[in-house]
């Protein structure tokens, strides 16, 4: 999965013609790390329909804040610049398919 940074987030998320599912996480993060692979099998399996991008908070202060993630992992799901969907913390494949039914 690509990476996003604070500069880039309004031209690579908000602007986007598709979804855009941003996976807000950090080196510390064992739950982020467990997460990780299920995304990436998601974007192989669905990245025609929807971008998939993670942005490591640490590095990247001012997004996370902005959209209140206060716990990580936080999955966002971004349409037309707003934030459609939000889901926080790890979750099994079948789980996290269930939540993102419509938007993949």
């Amino acid at each position: 999965m690509a990476a996003v940074t604070d500069a880039e987030f309004e031209a690579q998320v908000l602007k986007s013609d598709k979804p855009v599912l941003v996976d807000f996480w950090a080196e510390w993060c064992g739950p982020c790390r467990q997460v990780a692979p299920i995304l990436d099998e998601l974007n192989t399996e669905h990245g025609e329909k929807i971008t998939f991008l993670k942005m490591n908070v640490d590095e990247n202060p001012v997004t996370p804040s902005s959209y209140r993630v206060t716990g990580i992992p936080t999955i966002n799901v971004y349409q037309g610049g707003e934030v459609v969907k939000s889901i926080v913390g790890a979750k099994p494949k079948a789980a996290l398919l269930k939540e993102l039914e419509g938007l993949i």
